[in-house]
C-alpha cells in the first residue's frame, strides 16, 4: 500500500499534536506534592494549570510522557524530602538538589530511581549514615554527597555502582576505614575532611593526596606511610587461650582459698579466750627464784588442763590459751605480799607477765567481778590486765610484759648510783 504525500503530512501532524498535548500526569502530581510539603523561597513557582514539562527546573522526554531531569539547585528548599514524592519519578535520569537547606535522611524510596545517572545532593544538611538506597542505583555515573552531615562508615556496597566515574564524599563526618572501592572506571574521587582511619586501599592510591586530606587517621600512599605493627603469633587456638585463662583463674582462686585457711589457722577460736573458768585445780608452792621451762613454776603442777581455761578481756590482743601458757618458759621477776610475778615466754615468742596470787580467799563470782573492774582500768601509767585464771586453789593474772624493767629496779638502780657518787 502506497501512502500519498498528503497522508504522510496528516500522520506527522497527528503525531506532533499528540506530543504537544501529552502530560506526565503521575510525575506532575508527585512534584506538586513535593513542593507543597517542602518549605521554599519564591524562586520556584509551578503552575498546576500548565504542563509540568514547562516548569522551571523540569525537563521531560521528547514525547513529554515522563520527567527526565529535575534541577533545583540553590532555590531555597528547606527541610526533609517527603517520601512518595521525588521517589516516584522512576524514569528520572538527572536529579540535582544541591546548595539548598535540605535536612534529615535521604528517603528510602530513592531506590526506585533505578534509571538515575547523576545525583547531586551536595551542600545541604543531610544527616544519618550513607544512604543504603543509593547503593542500588547501579546506573549511577556521578554521585555527589559532599558538604553534608553524613556519619558512619562508607559501605562496601559502593562497589555495586560499577558505572561510577565520579564519587564525591568530602566534608562530612564519615568514619571507620575506607573500603577497597573498585576504581577501574573512577576518574574523580574525594573523601577529604572526614574522620576516616586506617590505611588507604591500594585500589585508591592512584588519586592525589588532596582526595584524602583532613583525615588524620588515614595513612598509606599517597599520604604518609603507615607505622608497622608487630604482632607475635602465639600459635594458640582460641580454645587453648580460653583454657589457659580459665586455668589461671582457678589457680588464683585456689591460692586465695589456701591463704584464707592459713590466716584462719593462725587465729585462735573465740571460745578459747572468752569462756569462763568452770573447774578448780590444786597447786603446789611455786619456786622462789631462778628460771625454768616447766609449767610447774606457774601453777604448782596440778591444773586440769582440759577443763580450766584463761578468761581474756575483749580489748586483749593475745590469742593463746592456758595450755600454751603452761608450756611457756618461766622466769621469776619478783615476789610480793600477794604473790609472785613471772615472765613467761610462749613458744611463738610472745612475752607476758603472770602474777600468781596467794592467800586470796574469794568466791569465783566475787573474784571475776574484781577482775572485771581491773580490766576496765585504762591509764598510761598502769599496765593493763589482759587475762585471768580462777580455781579454788590457783589464781593467775596475765599482764603485758614491759621490756624496760620494773619501777623497783629503776628506783634501786638510781639509789645505788647516788650512793656511789
Amino acid at each position: 500500500m502506497v501512502l500519498s504525500f498528503s497522508s504522510v503530512i496528516l500522520v506527522s501532524v497527528l503525531i506532533l499534536s499528540y506530543g504537544v498535548n501529552s502530560e506526565p500526569v503521575q510525575d506532575k502530581q508527585a512534584l506538586l506534592t513535593f513542593l507543597s510539603m517542602v518549605k521554599h523561597e519564591n524562586r520556584v513557582q509551578w503552575n498546576s494549570s500548565s504542563s509540568a514539562c514547562d516548569w522551571v527546573g523540569v525537563e521531560c522526554d521528547a514525547t513529554r510522557s515522563f520527567v527526565f531531569t529535575l534541577r533545583l539547585p540553590g532555590v531555597g528548599l528547606i527541610g526533609s524530602i517527603p517520601p512518595k514524592t521525588i521517589g516516584l519519578l522512576n524514569r528520572l535520569r538527572v536529579l540535582s538538589l544541591r546548595a539548598n537547606r535540605l535536612s534529615g535522611t535521604v528517603p528510602a524510596d530513592f531506590s526506585n530511581l533505578t534509571l538515575l545517572r547523576s545525583l547531586y545532593l551536595q551542600e545541604n544538611q543531610f544527616t544519618g549514615s550513607f544512604p543504603s538506597s543509593l547503593t542500588r542505583l547501579i546506573r549511577l555515573v556521578r554521585l555527589d554527597l559532599s558538604s553534608n552531615n553524613f556519619t558512619g562508615p562508607i559501605p562496601v556496597g559502593v562497589n555495586n555502582l560499577t558505572h561510577l566515574t565520579g564519587l564525591f564524599l568530602q566534608n562530612n563526618t564519615f568514619s571507620g576505614s575506607l573500603p577497597a572501592i573498585n576504581s577501574d572506571g573512577l576518574d574523580d574521587f574525594d573523601v577529604s575532611n572526614n574522620n576516616l582511619t586506617g590505611s588507604i586501599p591500594y585500589t585508591l592510591s592512584k588519586f592525589p593526596a588532596s582526595s584524602f586530606a583532613g583525615n588524620i587517621g588515614l595513612c598509606g600512599a599517597p599520604l604518609r606511610a603507615c607505622k608497622p605493627t608487630y604482632r607475635k603469633s602465639s600459635g594458640l587456638s582460641t580454645g587453648a587461650i580460653v583454657a589457659i585463662v580459665l586455668g589461671s583463674v582457678l589457680v588464683a582462686l585456689l591460692f586465695l582459698l589456701c591463704l584464707i585457711l592459713f590466716l584462719r589457722k593462725q587465729q585462735r577460736r573465740p571460745d578459747k579466750k572468752e569462756k569462763p573458768v568452770t573447774e578448780e585445780t590444786r597447786a603446789a608452792p611455786p619456786a622462789e627464784a631462778g628460771t625454768s621451762s616447766s609449767k610447774d613454776d606457774l601453777t604448782g603442777g596440778s591444773i586440769e588442763r582440759e577443763r580450766n581455761k584463761l578468761v581474756f578481756f575483749e580489748s586483749g590482743v593475745y590469742s593463746f590459751d592456758l595450755e600454751d601458757l603452761l608450756r611457756a618458759s618461766a622466769e621469776v621477776l619478783g615476789k610480793g605480799s600477794v604473790g609472785t610475778s613471772y615472765k613467761a615466754v610462749l613458744e611463738e615468742g610472745t612475752a607476758v607477765v603472770v602474777k600468781r596470787l596467794k592467800d586470796v580467799a574469794a568466791s569465783k563470782r566475787e573474784f571475776e567481778m574484781q577482775m572485771e573492774k581491773l580490766g576496765k582500768i585504762k591509764h598510761e601509767k598502769v599496765v593493763p590486765l589482759r587475762a585471768f585464771y580462777y580455781s579454788k586453789d590457783e589464781k593467775l593474772l596475765v599482764y603485758e610484759f614491759m621490756p624496760n624493767g620494773s619501777l623497783s629496779a629503776l628506783l634501786h638502780g638510781v639509789a645505788r648510783k647516788r650512793v656511789k657518787e
